[in-house]
């Protein structure tokens, strides 16, 4: 496995608005449908990333076009837009992303930590399906590591910011006396519960009633959080009586048009969806407010300026992971040696000249000594690694093995 066969590949906030990247967000159904088009053109290791900043794919392949190709076979978006917009990376250059994404380092909001739990979906997905190898897994692992170890160390995650909490600053800022306000949240996945927990703890005890497809889960969170819930079946009824309409559902077209809006009250409506779940040309009727997530990304907030001082102690803690990665990786390639040495030091008790000086005092063999075999063989794997002399050792390890054995 040769790391410079690793890349990765994507999209995100920096160069593309909400409108772009929700050309390229994957559902699990796409996802599902490009790990069996992977399988079939020969690809074994490889995960997507699609969140509402970005849309990545990870993988070991001969060319990053490999998995581009097959990325965009499931979107809406063209390769040739892909292209145009993509960062490329491969190697030591895509393992160090992958390690500054996972600690939200590369975080619209820096310090993000939601991303975590977007990565270990991913994954577990790929995982699920056979695409997880042991490349992939070690590199993942140091990655999460160093995630959790940034958010022990430092205070990259200090605070209360995230896209769904940008969206409880905005309503706070911009909507008059929001406690009073009737607040209709669409969709319980894991930025919807977040953003609703946030509305309870930062707004307080207002008017606020979810919807959700499946509607044991809405009914589930409001029970926890005490709030109302509503049938699906009633969802336009439900926002012509809202003031605020929060939507974080995981459609892949709008569910919110122009014309579900039309003769409305004033209401703020806010998408935190990727792609976009409420039509943007609600923006033309002049009693409606839409700020999708990009908008909420760019609010400034005190902890944002303290989280910047802790990039440094975050970048050092990559880096020590890194190392550690790469020690493991190239320590691999003297593996099939060890085991090779390891199978001849077990073989020598056959040996005829092994067993004339190993024999005891009713000239029976001595027992294999599975103890004195190991750990000749870890002697024999710190020389390797520091003076690279493979052949030497071998006979090295031999000796030592018949010193220790004959006593």
């Amino acid at each position: 496995m040769d790391i410079y066969q690793f890349f990765c590949a994507g999209i995100n906030y920096k160069k593309t608005d909400a409108s772009v990247r929700g050309c390229f967000a994957i559902n699990p159904i796409q996802y599902a449908s490009l790990l069996q088009k992977a399988a079939q053109s020969g690809l074994k290791e490889l995960f997507v990333l699609s969140t509402c900043n970005r849309t990545e794919i990870y993988g070991l392949a001969h060319t990053a076009c490999e998995l581009t190709t097959l990325l965009c076979s499931e979107t809406s978006g063209t390769i040739e837009t892909f292209n145009e917009l993509a960062y490329v990376k491969q190697g030591p250059a895509a393992i160090e992303h992958l390690y500054n994404v996972a600690a939200g380092l590369d975080s619209q909001i820096l310090g993000d930590y939601e991303i975590v739990g977007q990565l270990k979906q991913a994954v577990k997905f790929a995982k699920e399906n056979g695409f997880i190898g042991t490349l992939l897994e070690r590199m993942i692992n140091g990655a999460l590591q160093a995630s959790k170890a940034i958010k022990s160390c430092t205070q990259l995650s200090s605070g209360t910011v995230s896209v769904s909490f940008a969206a409880i600053q905005f309503l706070k800022a911009h909507v008059p006396n929001i406690q009073n306000k009737k607040i209709l949240l669409l969709g319980t996945g894991k930025i919807g519960a977040s953003t609703c927990k946030n509305i309870v703890d930062y707004i307080g005890n207002c008017d606020i009633t979810l919807l959700n497809r499946t509607e044991g889960k809405a009914e589930s969170l409001a029970k926890s959080l005490c709030v109302n819930v509503a049938s699906y079946d009633n969802l336009y009824e439900e926002i012509a009586e809202s003031d605020v309409v929060i939507v974080a559902t995981n459609a892949c077209e709008p569910i919110i048009l122009k014309e579900h809006l039309l003769n409305s009250s004033n209401k703020v409506l806010i998408d935190l969806s990727i792609p976009n779940n409420i039509d943007t040309a609600v923006k033309e009727l002049p009693y409606i407010q839409l700020v999708n997530v990009d908008q909420l990304s760019r609010l400034n907030d005190q902890t944002l300026q303290k989280r910047l001082a802790e990039v440094p102690k975050a970048k050092s803690i990559i880096a020590h992971h890194l190392q550690e990665f790469k020690e493991w990786y190239y320590n691999r390639k003297y593996v099939p040696v060890l085991l090779a040495v390891k199978e001849k030091l077990i073989a020598m008790h056959d040996c005829s000249l092994y067993a004339s000086v190993h024999t005891d005092s009713r000239k029976t063999i001595r027992p294999i000594d599975n103890g004195a075999i190991q750990k000749v063989i870890n002697t024999m794997a710190v020389k390797m690694r520091c003076t690279h002399q493979p052949g030497c050792n071998y006979i090295q390890a031999i000796n030592d093995y018949i010193g220790c054995t004959t006593n």
